[in-house]
């Protein structure tokens, strides 16, 4: 029989993921950790969103965190966002029109 370790990142009694190395736990525990801090100031935003919306956001926030703090600092982004480029990419064959691009 063989011994496994795992970890388990609980939150509020919920199991929410299971890692085979402490290192991986603890960063994904910092991640929800960063996430709640975000939802939080999401909460206070003159911007109306749902709760899952301000979770989903609070989450990709959190998980650019390295690209965020180098945009507040005055930085700039990495450049075009992945999803962009997909979606030109699958419109290269429609006709010239406004792009998601133009209209953002």
């Amino acid at each position: 029989m063989a011994v496994e370790i795992k970890y388990v990142v609980v939150r509020g009694g919920v199991e929410k993921m299971t890692f085979t190395s402490k290192k991986e736990a603890d960063a994904y525990d910092k991640l929800l950790d960063t996430a709640d801090e975000l939802m939080t100031l999401l909460a206070g935003a003159p911007v109306e969103l749902t709760a899952e919306q301000q979770e989903s956001l609070a989450f990709y926030l959190a998980e650019q965190r390295d690209l965020l703090q180098n945009v507040l600092k005055g930085g700039k982004g990495q450049g075009a966002n992945p999803k962009e480029e997909k979606i030109d990419d699958v419109s290269a064959d429609k006709p010239k029109g406004k792009s998601l691009k133009s209209v953002a």
